[in-house]
């Protein structure tokens, strides 16, 4: 789950499994598998972070210490 922030201030946690892709146009708009839109205060490299760190905690991308065994 990712923690986010509304342009209003309000937190949200979004599901990190339903990012389709991020956006910057200038606020970071965030499009979801379902359709839906969320714009949001992050930046969008926070928001890539976030996600890249979801998917690390799922263990469905390799920790930055072994990822140099998958480089080659």
């Amino acid at each position: 789950m990712i923690l986010l922030t509304k342009l209003n201030g309000d937190g949200f946690i979004l599901n990190g499994d339903f990012v389709l892709y991020v956006e910057s146009c200038p606020d970071t708009l965030i499009t979801l598998t379902t359709g839906a839109t969320l714009l949001v205060r992050e930046t969008l490299d926070e928001v890539v972070r976030r996600a890249v760190a979801y998917q690390q905690a799922k263990q469905l991308l390799p920790k930055p210490e072994y990822a140099a065994e998958y480089s080659g």
